[in-house]
């Protein structure tokens, strides 16, 4: 059985993993927290879930529980899941980490730390998502450069971040297919004259409104055609189930840094 320990139990994705790993088989929650100025600390994790009382105390900290589980799961915010993941390569604790919005030093970081400890780090935790990733790869492949790329996502009016995550991790992986640098082809905005489209650009549009909880658009436009893949997430759950699948995997493997393509055996 393996034991977990969820952070951020008081946000949205952190009452969804509560649920559920409550109705997973092969795993339990073994602790919760969330940062000191939370009203959810001391309270029971089960109620701020929407279920029952548990028994389990939302605790203040990683430190004050890192003891009690097999593995941490993040959804907090960038600087959160630096620290959790300082913590857990001290301890060698496994982590699944589905924040988004980390900065390329952030993400060095944590991928330098996970030589010591096992990793699970992807910007989107959907099954769906991540087959998703398979596809714009091999239509990326077969279409070529004969085929205008862009990238259209929505979320709700309060994510931070943008593009998300995923849109960005899209765009990467059809720019490898490509044999480009995504660095120099990714265009995050159009304004104004600005003259003809260029062959090699990846656009990435981004729009919030409502509560969308994800959709992602990847057009390849050619002349006389164009193939749209889309992915719409309609409940959280979704995110919250390919966690807690990561969860259960991560514990069994070495460490190292790994994604959700390692947890489906896409690779």
């Amino acid at each position: 059985m393996v034991r977990s320990i969820v952070a951020g139990a008081g946000g949205r994705m952190g009452s969804r993993i509560i649920n559920m790993i409550h109705k997973t088989e092969g795993i339990t929650l073994n602790a919760v927290f969330e940062h000191p100025d939370s009203p959810a600390v001391g309270q029971d994790a089960g109620p701020i879930a929407g279920l029952e009382v548990l028994g389990v105390t939302v605790a203040d900290s990683l430190d004050s529980v890192i003891d009690q589980g097999d593995v941490i799961i993040d959804f907090t915010v960038s600087e959160a899941s630096l620290k959790h993941s300082r913590i857990a390569a001290f301890h060698r604790k496994p982590i699944v980490i589905g924040t988004t919005g980390l900065a390329k030093e952030k993400l060095d970081e944590i991928r330098q730390l996970a030589k010591d400890f096992p990793c699970v780090l992807a910007p989107n935790m959907s099954v769906g998502i991540n087959l998703l990733y398979k596809l714009v790869d091999t239509a990326a492949k077969v279409l070529g450069d004969d085929y205008d790329v862009e990238i259209i996502e929505a979320h709700h009016r309060m994510k931070k971040d943008a593009p998300s995550g995923t849109a960005l991790q899209l765009g990467k992986v059809i720019a490898a297919s490509l044999g480009r640098n995504f660095d120099e082809v990714g265009l995050f905005e159009r304004h104004g004259f600005i003259g003809e489209r260029s062959k090699k650009e990846i656009g990435i549009q981004t729009l919030r409104a409502g509560d969308i909880v994800g959709e992602h658009t990847v057009l390849f436009g050619g002349i006389g055609e164009r193939i749209e893949i889309v992915h719409k997430a309609s409940s959280r759950d979704t995110f919250a189930k390919g966690a807690v699948r990561a969860a259960r995997w991560i514990v069994e493997q070495p460490a190292g840094f790994y994604d959700m393509q390692d947890v489906l055996g896409l690779k």
